[in-house]
């Protein structure tokens, strides 16, 4: 796909100044490498109501990808590696560090196959309690109401709202704004409100968690794999910001001492749930390193360090999707303008004719598609 030819000519460019331009510096000034964030990896879908694929592959890209990495000559290294180049002294060798997060089915049915083929390794982070059956993947609930209703209604905040949902912009407004609006709960109230969003419109909330989810045996043969590093990403995938720290601590031993046990291994490292800025604070981090992960990575854009200037467990990550690119030459001129000034960047783009056109995680963090107009 052109767009897909389009992104890997920009990541290279992206790659270049993250973890290379500042070797040009002087080595006690350069990146050591760069961690990527994939979520889902999956043959392309028709719908025209996606409000997730931002955060989607398929598994051509992905292999499109590892392809490009390889020829542009990047080290791709497990978990355990960057956090060693984190500490030892700057090479000329630039690394990235391939990771999944979620735990999804589809890591095993359609990305491992491309993995394995090209002998990379790569690291998993996993919420424990999917593949036993008891996660709610409610984002991916929501979007399957939204998707098939016209109207919808809901309690909100104990009021009764309705919803005009006619054309696919109004849905992914609609979306969203309950996206934004569940994150700012606890999780108690998280589960009830999309529990009772799935009853009246009649969505199997368990099924469809299940389904998108990896069970143990999936997980027992990606294990098995020495170039799979398996990661903890909590036990129910809460937001951490809205639990008490007592939970949050709970959320993070737990979900490694249960990894732990089903895979009879130390796990080393861990994933922050969302992985935003909005998504843990501080004492999440200090929580993380108490609960002995070596390394806890984020969604927050960043280069990895090396001599020991990044803080293992505030791990930065580049989320890339399946809409990951640049919008057009103007604005790859004023990514440059902001790059060469210092200053962060970020943008958000808009789709045209139900096509992503483009969206690229800046400097300063995550973004979000636009919907169109229709």
């Amino acid at each position: 796909m052109p767009s897909e030819v389009s992104f890997l000519a920009n990541l290279r460019l992206e790659l270049a100044y993250l973890s290379g331009v500042p070797w040009l510096r002087g080595r006690r000034a350069g990146g050591a490498g760069v961690v990527l964030r994939f979520e889902r990896v999956r043959p392309r879908r028709a719908a025209r109501f996606q409000p997730l694929k931002s955060r989607e592959i398929t598994p051509k890209f992905l292999d499109r990808t590892i392809r490009a990495l390889k020829r542009w000559k990047f080290d791709i290294v497990s978990m355990d590696e960057v956090c060693r180049r984190a500490v030892t002294l700057a090479s000329r060798r630039r690394f990235v560090c391939l990771t999944f997060d979620g735990g999804y089915k589809d890591l095993v049915t359609a990305a491992y196959p491309v993995l394995s083929r090209h002998g990379v390794p790569f690291t998993v982070y996993v919420p424990t309690a999917f593949p036993d059956g008891f996660g709610e993947a409610w984002w991916l609930a929501l979007e399957e109401v939204i998707a098939r209703e016209n109207r919808l209604s809901l309690v909100l905040d104990r009021t009764e709202r309705h919803f005009n949902i006619g054309n696919t912009s109004e849905k992914y407004q609609l979306y969203q704004f309950l996206e934004n609006w569940m994150r700012s709960l606890a999780p108690p109230e998280v589960s009830s409100a999309i529990n009772d969003l799935c009853r009246r419109y009649a969505v199997d909330l368990a099924a469809l968690s299940h389904e998108a989810s990896m069970d143990w045996d999936d997980l027992a043969m990606l294990a098995a794999d020495p170039l799979v590093t398996i990661g903890s990403a909590t036990v129910n995938y809460p937001v951490l910001s809205n639990l008490k720290d007592a939970a949050a601590l709970r959320e993070m031993t737990m979900g490694k001492a249960v990894a732990q046990a089903a895979f009879q291994r130390d796990v080393r490292h861990f994933a922050y749930p969302f992985g935003d800025r909005a998504g843990f604070r501080r004492q999440h981090v200090v929580m993380a390193a108490e609960s002995g992960f070596v390394s806890a990575a984020s969604a927050i854009s960043g280069i990895v360090e090396a001599e020991g200037r990044t803080n293992l467990h505030v791990l930065s990550a580049y989320r890339l999707g399946r809409a990951a690119a640049f919008a057009a030459c103007h604005a790859r001129d004023s990514f440059w303008r902001h790059v060469s000034s210092g200053t962060e960047y970020s943008w958000r783009v808009t789709y045209v004719s139900g096509r992503a056109i483009q969206l690229m995680i800046g400097i300063a963090g995550n973004t979000h598609p636009i919907p169109a107009t229709t």
